[in-house]
C-alpha cells in the first residue's frame, strides 16, 4: 500500500471498529482449531502496523510471534508496537525453512496486485509444519470493487467457494470458511456502490463515538456466532482456516 495508508492504519488500528472485528475473528478462528500451545512459532504474513500481533501476544502470551511485511515502514511500526522480531519480505517468497512455522495469519494480503496468489499460497503451505494452521481474511465479491480498492491496490476479491478451491489446490486438506461483516454489509454496499466519492481514498478513518459503539456491537455479535461454529452466509470479507496435514 501507499505510505499514507500505513500511516492511517497505524493511527486508527487500536480503536476502529473494523480492526476490532477483524482481530477478534482471526483469534477466534485460530482458537477453535485447538492448536495454540506455548512455544508455537506464529507468523503474521503482511503484518501491517502490528496491531493484530500485539493483540495476539496479549491473548496468547506463550506463542513465539514473528512479523513480516513487504514495506520497511510497516516492519518498523510493528517492531515498535508489538516488541517482536519483524522481517521485510514478500509473501510471494517467504524467508522461512520448510515446516518451520506452526501457524500463519494473513489478513488482506493475497488480494494485492503485487501478490501472485497461487505462488503465495504454495509458499505458505511449504512453511507450515504438519498440522499447521493458516488463517486468512480477504475482501469479498468482485462486484464490490470500489474507490477503497483502488486506494489499497486491490487486484481481486473472493467468495467462499473460490477461496476454498484455491486452498485445496495449494495442498490444504481441511478447509473451513465463513463470511463476516454481515450485519453491516448493506451499509457497506450503499457506501461503496451507491455513494460517489471523490478521488481514491480508503475507508480507514476514525468514526464518531456512537457509530463506533453500534458497529463494534455488531462485530461482537458476529464473533459470538463464529465462536459457536456458525458460518455466516454473506458479508464484506471472507474468513478461512486451513490445516496442513502431514
Amino acid at each position: 500500500m501507499d505510505r499514507i495508508e500505513y500511516e492511517k492504519m497505524h493511527a486508527v488500528e487500536d480503536r476502529m471498529w473494523w480492526y476490532h472485528g477483524l482481530h477478534a475473528n482471526l483469534l477466534t478462528a485460530f482458537a477453535r482449531t485447538g492448536r495454540a500451545r506455548v512455544g508455537l512459532r506464529v507468523l503474521d504474513a503482511g503484518c501491517g502496523t502490528g496491531g493484530f500481533l500485539a493483540k495476539l501476544g496479549r491473548a496468547m502470551p506463550g506463542l513465539e510471534r514473528i512479523g513480516m511485511d513487504v514495506e520497511p515502514i510497516a516492519a518498523e511500526l510493528t517492531a515498535a508496537r508489538a516488541s517482536i522480531p519483524v522481517c521485510v519480505a514478500s509473501i510471494n517468497q517467504l524467508p522461512f525453512a520448510p515446516g518451520s512455522l506452526g501457524a500463519i495469519f494473513s489478513a488482506d494480503v493475497l488480494y494485492h496486485r503485487a501478490v501472485d496468489q497461487d505462488r503465495a499460497l504454495a509458499d505458505l503451505h511449504r512453511c507450515l509444519a504438519p498440522d499447521g494452521v493458516l488463517v486468512l481474511s480477504l475482501p469479498a465479491y468482485d462486484w464490490m470493487f470500489s474507490a477503497h480498492d483502488r486506494a489499497v491496490h486491490t487486484a481481486r476479491r473472493y467468495t467462499r467457494t473460490r477461496l476454498e478451491r484455491l486452498l485445496r489446490a495449494a495442498g490444504f486438506a481441511e478447509v473451513r470458511t465463513s463470511y463476516w461483516n454481515s450485519l453491516l454489509f448493506p451499509l457497506m454496499v450503499m457506501r461503496r456502490k451507491l455513494m460517489k466519492t471523490s478521488g481514491a481514498a480508503s475507508d480507514v478513518m476514525p468514526y464518531p463515538a456512537p457509530i463506533e459503539f453500534l458497529f463494534r456491537a455488531a462485530m461482537r455479535f458476529e464473533n459470538f456466532l463464529l465462536r459457536c461454529g456458525i458460518a455466516l452466509p454473506f458479508g464484506g470479507s471472507v474468513l478461512a482456516v486451513a490445516i496442513k496435514h502431514g
